[in-house]
């Protein structure tokens, strides 16, 4: 019993000092979540999608690897030679041991096999598999390096100025270019082009063999009215991001290149997102909060107040009272502990994580809907 009541007091004690860490941001930070993240690689941009315009940008067309955001051009070209009945969704994709050798992320494709164009478009939004994004590359192009030649000389006819590409993949290559704006357009281009291919972009997980294949997009289960597009990483570019949101038939799009890690990329996301739709005048979305099913000792713990005035209502628009439905996780003790702080907004749950993310506390912000983890 002594064993456990000195377990206890130190959890009870881990649970105060991230409690007070969390505390200490929130009220002396307000704004943290709003300064540019990652380092000298890091640029941004959100446009409306329906039109184009811009509504946020940093460093828009300052030049930066794509990592696996090339994937993106890679399906486009894979749509288009559908749309052009080039090819089938059935049509077998012949596996090569050039496309084989790719580094992983891939699915363990072996030469000789094969697999179809619509087992290797859910690959490349799943899993980024760079051997099958490889295989397609060398279905329609004959080589992956022919097939590159070709993604850049249609990535300026669409309009992107700064993009070059070398491979299918986004393996890294000093020569391989792009910009924030530049996925923008790219991924626009998706979603005007080829709006009945665009849904795979949303596909959580597909069975190839005898694996289930799950999608490692966290935006699809952490923010609310995400349906795709793409992650990346590779060392020389950093965490790089594409989102696609629609809350209330407005569809946004949002590029974050050069974060420092995986919840910082997502998180930032996460507010680049809110604060486009609050210039367009959209309401947040509302969800229903669900306490958490994990038993505790402590269910629940209150932070100081978060200021709720950040920014102003749009022009024209009333301001919309913050609902707080949503929670941070800022301990895990033990096979039963959860430390949570409840009762937030989504951006405050979002703001103050990615603040004490940079203050060295661990963090998760969780979804009202099932609690599901935002960032980890």
């Amino acid at each position: 019993m002594a064993g456990i009541a000195r377990h206890l007091r130190t959890n009870v004690m881990r649970f105060a000092a991230a409690t007070a860490a969390l505390a200490a941001v929130l009220t002396a930070h307000p704004m943290a979540a709003q300064a540019q993240i990652g380092s000298d690689r890091y640029s941004s941009i959100v446009v409306d999608a329906a039109t184009g315009n811009v509504l946020e940008a940093a460093n828009p067309d300052a030049i930066r690897h794509p990592a696996s955001l090339a994937k993106l051009m890679t399906l486009y070209m894979v749509f288009e030679a559908l749309r052009d009945r080039r090819i089938g969704l059935d049509e077998l994709v012949p596996i090569s041991g050039h496309a084989a050798s790719m580094e992983p992320t891939k699915i363990g494709l072996m030469p000789g096999m094969q697999l179809t164009v619509e087992q290797g478009i859910l690959a490349l939004v799943t899993k980024s598999a760079n051997d099958a994004a490889a295989a397609l590359g060398e279905m329609l192009g004959g080589s992956e390096d022919r097939f590159a030649e070709m993604m850049t000389l249609r990535a300026k006819a669409l309009g992107m100025t700064h993009s070059t590409f070398t491979n299918a993949s986004g393996l890294p290559d000093p020569n391989a270019w792009t910009s924030a704006r530049d996925m923008a357009i790219l991924a626009r281009h998706i979603l005007l082009d080829f709006p009945g291919d665009y849904p795979y972009f949303s596909t959580q997980s597909f069975r190839f063999h005898r694996m289930v294949i799950y999608n490692h997009d966290g935006m699809l289960r952490s923010y609310p009215g995400a349906d795709g597009m793409k992650t990346g990483y590779t060392e020389a570019s950093g965490h790089n991001l594409v989102t696609s949101a629609v809350h209330s038939n407005v569809r946004l799009i949002g590029v974050v290149l050069g974060a420092a890690s995986n919840p910082e990329r997502d998180v930032h996301m996460a507010m680049l997102l809110n604060q486009g739709f609050d210039e367009m005048g959209v309401a947040p979305e509302r969800r229903i909060a669900v306490a958490t099913r994990m038993p505790a000792l402590i269910s629940t713990a209150h932070a100081a107040t978060l200021d709720t005035s950040m920014r102003p209502p749009p022009r024209g628009h009333a301001a919309v009272p913050p609902t707080p439905m949503w929670a941070i996780q800022v301990g895990s003790f033990g096979k039963i502990w959860r430390a949570q702080v409840v009762d937030l907004t989504g951006p405050q749950a979002q703001s103050a994580c990615s603040a004490l993310a940079r203050h060295g506390t661990s963090c998760m912000v969780l979804r009202p809907d099932q609690r599901q983890v935002a960032s980890r």
